[in-house]
């Protein structure tokens, strides 16, 4: 065993473990079984259980599980690279606020290749309920407990971990600095936020900005989904620029939007070379509260090897063109990829080895891995499609109509992992209005013949009825629902006034392509996009006191 993974132990101070309860007290505790740890929790629940987070350590070992397959392949390469044999030493992991011991419990028992894992938390309740559970499962030496403060002792360790997970209640912000300082070259870091109200809400601003160095879109209906997206960009782009204050990089291998909170797996790795990428991965980003268009401005442009100022992108105005709304001003947030393609199907080989009795909520993680699989990954940001249709008040356009549009448009799309019903898109913003314009025309269309059948079995139509055909045959994109001021009819008229009254398009809404399919394949799939609620009253819990 190397010295560092030694040292790594040798700095935590263990605190005498407590005696497994006898028959006699064992009614001062719950016993709670998930994977394959055991804990005790006493009745009082002075220490933190949520059980809603067992998709989060599902996933979580899991992942771990994989990483080690990755670096174990990598680490095969290299030796083979360079004609020697050198055997991979086990995984030491810090779980910095471990709260019951349960993750570091469930790490210790089901991934294969650990060394040894420190549970650490500054409460000594928490630190006496850890040892408890250490000696209930039988990982004594394996896992250690530490009591203290995590932000101190991360800062402060003389060695570092293969792997780090922050799992906090609320912000993860003050734990990343240490957090960077504590995980090894080219180890992964986990990070959970759970203050999705200010990550992705609207009623912060000055405390997301304050945490996280960067704002969502803000409180417009149009924007709101697009907002669960923006909170996982702002984690990643705040552990992006702390980290490269130590001349280190970071690549996400998996970010999610998971109920109430955001998860992300970041490797890191010291590289001052792509740390000069950071400004070009970094971007402001321009959203429109009408029609909901995104302008993007990257904050940095590199063109080959060479790093330019940046230029303001020249759709950039103080009102959009196509609807006159207002923009909110986005950012700063991380702009590249989300997620490692490589990473995603090593842990769906996992996943699929995997006993279902162990890791209970594996059909939602093959779900969600699946669909974030397919995520276009050159194309920040998803749309919701009942949004889109409701800007022209016609009736909402299908996944399977939609996608058929924007393929034989020659244009790409995806579904996304965090919301239903909403797509990811290559697809230009004006482009997209058209297709939403064209689908209100066919509806009107359909209409129109329902009332013409209609009047040659009835003889005759009310009054409104034939004052909507009226209205129909003069413009054929009439709704009687929207107002001349509302933000359908501004880019209405946009179009009239660009086209000179000649404005054709064909949208074919009926014949399937590659991308379609692709889509419809996906959907027939099945996955559990939403854990079952495992307990009465379900969702995040009080704040341990």
């Amino acid at each position: 065993m190397s010295t560092s993974n030694t040292e790594a132990v040798k700095s935590a101070q263990p605190v005498p473990a407590q005696p497994i309860p006898t028959s006699a007290d064992t009614s001062s505790f719950n016993y709670t079984t998930e994977g394959k740890a055991t804990i005790l929790t006493p009745k009082k629940d002075k220490v933190f259980y949520n059980p809603i987070q067992q998709f989060n350590r599902d996933i979580s070992t899991l992942s771990i599980i994989a990483y080690d397959h990755i670096r174990a392949e990598q680490n095969e390469l290299k030796n083979k690279n360079k004609n020697k044999k050198r055997k991979l030493l086990g995984l030491t992991i810090l779980e910095a606020l471990s709260a019951s011991g349960l993750r570091s419990c469930r790490y210790g028992l089901e991934i294969p290749n650990v060394y040894k894992i420190v549970a650490n938390d500054l409460s000594p309740d928490a630190v006496t309920s850890i040892n408890r559970n250490i000696e209930h499962n039988q990982l004594t030496g394996k896992v250690v407990a530490n009591q203290g403060d995590a932000i101190k002792y991360m800062a402060s360790a003389p060695s570092k971990f293969n792997v780090v997970d922050l799992d906090p209640y609320g912000t993860a912000s003050p734990f990343i600095d240490a957090a960077i300082q504590c995980v090894e070259e080219d180890g992964m870091l986990l990070v959970t936020c759970t203050d999705a109200a200010v990550l992705a809400g609207s009623g912060y601003p000055e405390k997301c900005f304050a945490l996280y160095g960067g704002n969502n879109f803000g409180n417009s209906y149009i924007n709101s989904e697009t907002n669960h997206e923006v909170g996982i960009r702002l984690m990643l782009q705040s552990i992006a620029a702390t980290a490269a204050r130590y001349k280190k990089s970071i690549e996400p291998m998996l970010s999610l939007s998971i109920d109430y909170y955001f998860r992300v797996w970041v490797k890191v790795k010291t590289s001052p070379i792509k740390v000069k990428n950071l400004a070009s991965e970094t971007m402001l980003t321009y959203g429109c509260n009408g029609c909901g268009q995104k302008v993007v401005q990257p904050l940095g442009i590199r063109n080959d090897n060479k790093y330019v100022y940046p230029k303001l992108v020249g759709q950039a105005k103080s009102h959009c063109e196509f609807c006159g709304s207002t923009y909110n001003v986005a950012g700063p947030m991380y702009a590249g990829p989300l997620h490692n393609q490589e990473f995603i199907k090593t842990l769906l080989t996992v996943l699929a080895k995997s006993e279902n009795k162990v890791y209970k909520t594996s059909e939602r993680i093959k779900g969600m891995l699946t669909l974030a699989q397919s995520e276009l990954d050159t194309v920040p940001f998803f749309y919701n499609l009942n949004h889109l249709s409701s800007i022209f008040k016609s009736p909402p356009i299908s996944i399977d109509e939609y996608s058929k549009a924007v393929g034989n448009m020659g244009y790409k799309l995806s579904l996304t992992h965090a919301k239903k019903n909403c797509i990811k898109s290559d697809i230009p913003w004006e482009k997209n209005l058209e297709i939403i314009r064209e689908w209100t025309i066919k509806q009107n269309k359909l209409y129109i013949e329902e009332m013409k059948t209609k009047l040659e079995s009835e003889g005759s139509l009310n009054e409104k009825i034939t004052e909507k055909l009226a209205k129909l045959d003069e413009d054929i994109t009439y709704s009687p629902n929207l107002n001349e001021k509302s933000v359908g009819a501004q880019i209405l008229k946009y179009f009239k006034q660009k086209r000179a009254g000649t404005y054709e398009v064909v949208v074919d809404f009926d014949t399937s392509n590659a991308e379609s399919e692709k889509i419809s394949k996906l959907r027939k799939v099945k996955m559990v996009r939403y854990q079952e609620n495992p307990t009465k009253n379900w969702g995040p819990m009080a704040r341990p006191k």
